[in-house]
């Protein structure tokens, strides 16, 4: 037993990061050193239900509470001591969507992620409007597509959010949010550090005839840069955390993040000219700029870091979706042979084929639109595996296809990025689940967007450490040190972890699996307009 992390226990010289992600809600308990003293997970799955892709509200307390329990058994089991306290909290989840509130606080519809492709319309005339990219998983596309379809519940609105601003919310009483998660519900002015003045007007002249009871500028949430005090752990919301009643309540909260945010941090990448990736059930790469961009692209999306920095962000909707899935089945043929295996080892070995493929994957062609994708058109999709009679059709090449997939998309909104704008992308830093396993993913990465890819040790844990980190910023940062300044000198002052450059053969094998994915867009559309799931089947 490490009595150092003990005594941090007991003291509560610690930092939670609690992270709700598409398929895992995982929180992250680190020491003042940053380095992990312990961690849990939680597994969860969206639904398609009436239309949209959402969490049901029991499932999200419920995972927040399944999450801090195991957190709290680990700790206990590891240290003997029962958590009662922690010197910061931070809370984050996946980016935008839609959350809206009455005046009694509850949701008035369900929570409609950032997976949803239902605000085409909206989102093309708000970036006519603003002469500014509007993403369909923002807030505001989603709102302006529910007064556009004249939903009722629109007329009852109180107060808008994102996932961890409702989540912080439940926990603090305070509506508010980082700066981060902000620029993705409204626009953000950076030099004034407030949401858009032309914007909200130009809103407000669009929806002057509704008459609705409230102004956009009244039920859009404050936003704090990183390491600013925004609430305390009330005694109800300890109470929704721990129902034990062992955690006491008074603990200090850091703005609530997106995963964007928190992946920006858990990657040291929120410098100028950093950037990092992040693969799991979305795939999106975060490029810090110097200066704005020449004019603006339906696939670029521009957010800010967690202390309000702009960030060009390529963003598509699916990427591991469908390599889980599959290698689930993979899963069943084992146990159907009376066979156990690992999950972990299982998706090892198979990963590792995919070193020994063709390097365009043996003429294989695969979509994993588990849901719409959004670079590529699709408002719906279908997963779909094709192959010819002339394909040369084995595990490695099968496997090799499947990571090909799902990098590409990423790789035309990457396009633009450095064809168009000429940015230079010395490197990227990569985390999230897929690259867990050594090598794999980060060959396969450099590959699809030719730029050398590193991982750190830490790439598993993902944004709840980032989480936790800007939780421990907002208690620990010297005055006036910037977020920069702290994860370089207090976070990542040993080294940038194993980087891998782009081999030529793969580079060249991945063009030629390029031409293939451009060119069969046509047998995914023929897919989503012809393959219809009967009612049996849901």
């Amino acid at each position: 037993m490490d009595q150092n992390m003990k005594q941090a226990i007991i003291r509560g010289e610690t930092s939670l990061g609690i992270e709700f992600g598409s398929t895992r809600i995982k929180a992250v308990l680190m020491n003042h050193n940053c380095e992990t003293i312990c961690s849990s997970s939680y597994e969860w799955e969206n639904q398609l239900i009436d239309g949209y892709w959402t969490y049901h509200l029991n499932e999200i307390i419920n995972g927040l509470q399944e999450t801090y329990h195991q957190l709290k058994q680990e700790v206990e089991n590891h240290y003997g001591v029962t958590l009662q306290t922690i010197g910061s909290i931070g809370c984050s989840a996946m980016m935008q969507g839609y959350i809206v509130l009455d005046q009694a606080g509850e949701l008035l519809v369900p929570f409609r992620t950032w997976r949803n492709a239902t605000t085409g319309t909206a989102a093309l005339e708000l970036t006519e409007k603003f002469q500014f990219k509007i993403p369909q998983r923002w807030s505001i596309a989603h709102l302006y597509q529910a007064i556009l379809n004249d939903e009722e519940h629109v007329h009852h609105i109180d107060y808008m959010t994102t996932l961890s601003g409702y989540i912080h919310w439940l926990l603090t009483g305070n509506k508010v949010l980082g700066i981060g998660d902000a620029s993705g519900i409204f626009p953000i002015d950076e030099s004034a550090q407030q949401y858009n003045e032309t914007m909200l007007k130009q809103f407000a002249d669009l929806i002057a005839d509704k008459d609705y009871p409230w102004s956009l500028k009244d039920i859009l949430p404050k936003f704090y840069p990183a390491g600013n005090h925004v609430g305390y752990l009330h005694e109800a919301g300890a109470r929704l955390l721990d129902p034990s009643g062992n955690l006491q309540a008074g603990i200090p909260l850091c703005p609530p993040e997106g995963d964007a945010g928190t992946g920006m941090v858990a990657t040291n990448s929120v410098k100028k000219r950093t950037g990092n990736i992040s693969a799991g059930t979305s795939v999106f790469v975060m490029i810090v700029l110097e200066k704005d961009l020449s004019t603006v692209y339906p696939d670029i999306d521009i957010v800010t870091t967690p202390d309000g920095c702009p960030v060009a962000m390529v963003l598509a909707n699916n990427c591991s979706s469908e390599i889980n899935a599959w290698l689930g089945l993979f899963g069943e043929c084992y146990e159907a042979l009376g066979l156990k295996i690992d999950r972990n080892e299982l998706f090892s070995v198979l990963f590792n084929k995919a070193l020994e493929a063709d390097a365009d994957g043996g003429g294989l062609l695969s979509y994993g639109y588990y849901s719409g994708e959004n670079i590529t058109g699709f408002a719906q999709g279908r997963p779909l595996f094709v192959r010819s009679p002339q394909s040369h059709f084995n595990l490695a090449n099968f496997m090799r296809v499947q990571l090909f997939t799902a990098f590409a998309a990423l790789r035309l909104g990457m396009d633009t990025l450095t064809q168009k704008e000429q940015i230079k992308i010395d490197r990227i830093v990569a985390h999230g689940g897929l690259f867990k396993t050594p090598l794999v993913g980060q060959k396969m990465c450099a590959a699809a967007l030719n730029v050398p890819v590193s991982v750190r040790s830490t790439a598993g844990e993902g944004g709840a450490w980032g989480m936790a980190i800007l939780a421990s910023y907002m208690l620990h940062k010297e005055q006036d040190e910037g977020l920069p300044d702290y994860l370089a000198t207090k976070v990542f002052n040993n080294g940038e972890g194993q980087e891998v450059d782009p081999d030529s053969a793969d580079v060249q094998g991945f063009a030629l699996f390029m031409r293939r994915y451009t060119e069969g867009l046509a047998i995914e559309q023929a897919a989503v307009d012809h393959f219809v799931v009967s009612k049996v089947f849901e």
